[in-house]
């Protein structure tokens, strides 16, 4: 496994770790339903973010390889979260709605949020997680010789 494989695999299953902690208590009690419940959703809403986190940082380092600027600036850890979080509305309403037996509707303004959480989740994660591991190859300045 490369080292940037691995990276991706360490950040994306730490910070589902971290999220299925935080979300089962939280929608216990947002949405009335046994913790039992709200726990296996958070786990298969984990599961699903866990494969979009791969996609997407995939993605978003392949961008950020080829950006003039090295470096994470706020601006562009914001496009990140703003990358991450609305690709997972997109992914995560439908299971809701599924799982709450619920409308997209209900479902996606239930998800805010817990959008709202996620949106500053992912950039403070992401920050600790870059200062704990260090930036990835496409983030660090070249080295001169």
């Amino acid at each position: 496994m490369s080292p940037t494989t691995r990276r991706r695999v360490v950040q994306a299953i730490l910070y589902e770790v971290f999220a299925i902690a935080f979300v089962g208590p939280a929608m216990s009690l947002m949405f009335g339903q046994s913790a039992g419940s709200t726990l296996a959703l958070a786990v298969v809403m984990s599961t699903i973010a866990l494969g979009w986190n791969y996609v997407f940082n995939g993605l978003f380092e392949a961008w950020e390889s080829r950006q003039a600027v090295k470096g994470r600036s706020f601006g562009r850890r914001l496009a990140h979260g703003i990358g991450f979080e609305g690709g997972l509305v997109f992914l995560l309403v439908p299971v809701m709605a599924y799982w709450l037996e619920t409308t997209l509707l209900k479902a996606f303004l239930a998800d805010l949020g817990i959008l709202a959480f996620f949106f500053v989740y992912a950039i403070v994660f992401t920050w600790a997680f870059d200062r704990v591991f260090g930036l990835p190859q496409s983030a660090s300045p070249p080295c001169e010789a």
